[in-house]
């Protein structure tokens, strides 16, 4: 049994039982304290924000979501593709 399934509607997959949405809770706490610690981390060091920053922050950000999004579709019940709602 799969964590996600296809949507019936638009592309990518839904969460098929309560372990998917489990998975999505997990991916939305990673990624909230990634986002706190982006934004704690110049008042903790005493310093302002920075460019550099801002782009280490954005790559931990991307580089988890394309990781949780490659795992989705590695655990969805089906292919991701265009429907718009008819049976297939």
């Amino acid at each position: 049994m799969s964590l996600f399934k296809p949507k019936t509607h638009g592309y990518g997959a839904a969460p098929a039982d309560w372990r998917g949405w489990a998975a999505i809770l997990a991916f939305g706490l990673a990624q909230a304290l990634v986002v706190g610690l982006g934004l704690l981390w110049p008042i903790a060091r005493g310093g302002e924000p920075s460019i550099a920053r801002f782009v280490v922050w954005m790559g931990i950000s991307v580089v988890l979501t394309l990781g949780f999004l490659w795992w989705v579709r590695r655990n969805t019940d089906g292919q991701w593709r265009w429907r718009w709602g008819g049976k297939d």
